[in-house]
């Protein structure tokens, strides 16, 4: 009798270089030069730009022969005009390479300059990289990327893509290019430490999203199952003690590594928690992983027939005692009532009127495309209902 199990295959693509540990940070200099940078752009946000750390980073890397060019211009969604503003910044300054020091935002933003520095005026345009496309094979390689992370949440310092706001369609836009992955990153938790609870809540929940939708994914890449798995396990032993308290390192460094895993895991494809935020995000201008974790419990619901036997195998490696999805479903809403993230979109402004939008964006974003039960503009309607009245019975 023929055997019927499937045989395995794949593309499987791992990680950059990490230097990880309290302190790494002083080896930025060596980090750029080890690229072949001699000038970098440092991208941030306005927010860590008026901050010590990135004070002490440039003069540190100033002092060590790398004097870097300070771009703060930023906005908590990316947008295409940010990405434009750094290309012109980079240029006049002379500068050959990027330091991408930040959250998510400063990490795709820095990714994406990086990205289209190097294109000439008559090359592929920014949304010619979008997901889905294949220009990037006739693109000139990107200017090298050192990233920074100061979030543990988005992982986007261990992944080939970025997400940029398109404000003239309010869409957000996956861009994708192999060149974007940074060659070497600097996980440093002390560059965590004065993150305040809520948003070290919000990013925690975005690296569960992430571990979770790679793990439900129908994809085959068994290298990505047992990352984001055990990214859910630092998750788990981790996040309640780093809202709780912002100094313990130890707790810090493990929420880092979750959301390098996270993002490494998510090659293998994400699902719907994604494809309902990335619209959300678009209108209302909100945290990605806020969004996320509000809209997760709906989409864990919708998805149950393809995913319990998954999320079964889940508890039991987590140690949820009661086992099996429910017991996932009920820690995932423990989180949220801990951290005090809304339960509906009701609660969280998303108004009914853009219910149609939302459902359109959410049925054609490249997330969508790996969620473990395929769902359409109609299906996702109902899901935008749902978690707007907040009944999980629904699904």
């Amino acid at each position: 009798m023929a055997n019927e199990t499937p045989i395995l295959r794949g593309s499987w693509h791992f990680p950059t270089t990490i230097w990880f540990g309290v302190g790494k940070i002083s080896m930025l200099a060596r980090a750029c030069k080890s690229l072949g940078m001699s000038k970098p752009l440092l991208v941030t946000d306005p927010g860590l730009a008026d901050l010590p750390m990135v004070a002490a980073a440039l003069e540190q890397a100033a002092a060590d022969g790398m004097p870097a060019v300070l771009f703060a211009d930023v906005k908590p969604n990316p947008v295409s005009a940010n990405v434009e503003d750094g290309v012109v910044a980079l240029r006049a300054s002379g500068c050959d390479g990027v330091i991408a020091f930040g959250g998510g935002s400063s990490l795709d933003a820095g990714k994406t300059i990086a990205l289209m520095a190097a294109q000439p005026d008559d090359g592929p345009q920014l949304w010619d990289f979008q997901e889905g496309c294949d220009d990037w094979r006739r693109a000139a390689p990107p200017l090298p990327v050192v990233a920074v992370p100061t979030t543990a949440g988005t992982g986007s310092e261990t992944g080939r893509s970025t997400v940029v706001l398109d404000e003239s369609s309010l869409r957000k836009v996956i861009i994708t290019h192999p060149g974007m992955m940074p060659g070497i990153v600097i996980s440093d938790p002390e560059l965590t430490v004065g993150l305040p609870p809520h948003i070290t809540a919000a990013t925690g929940m975005d690296a569960l999203a992430h571990c979770l939708e790679a793990y439900c994914s129908p994809f085959a890449n068994p290298m990505c199952d047992g990352v984001a798995l055990e990214g859910m396990s630092l998750i788990r032993g981790n996040l309640n003690r780093a809202v709780a308290d912002g100094s313990d390192l130890a707790a810090r460094a493990n929420m880092l590594a979750a959301a390098a895993m996270g993002s490494t895991a998510f090659q293998k494809g994400l699902g719907a928690i994604h494809a309902m935020s990335h619209p959300i995000g678009a209108h209302y201008d909100t945290h990605h992983g806020l969004t996320n974790a509000v809209v997760m419990p709906y989409v864990l619901e919708r998805n149950r027939p393809a995913i319990e036997d998954k999320l079964e195998r889940v508890a039991a490696y987590l140690g949820l005692e009661a086992g099996g999805f429910d017991a996932f479903l009920a820690w995932t809403l423990e989180l949220r009532s801990e951290f005090g993230i809304p339960h509906t979109l009701a609660e969280f402004g998303v108004e009914t009127e853009h219910f149609d939008a939302l459902a359109a964006d959410a049925a054609t974003d490249p997330t969508a495309i790996a969620n473990p039960i395929a769902l359409d503009e109609a299906a996702f309607r109902e899901l935008y209902e749902t978690a707007h009245a907040g009944d999980l019975g629904a699904t």
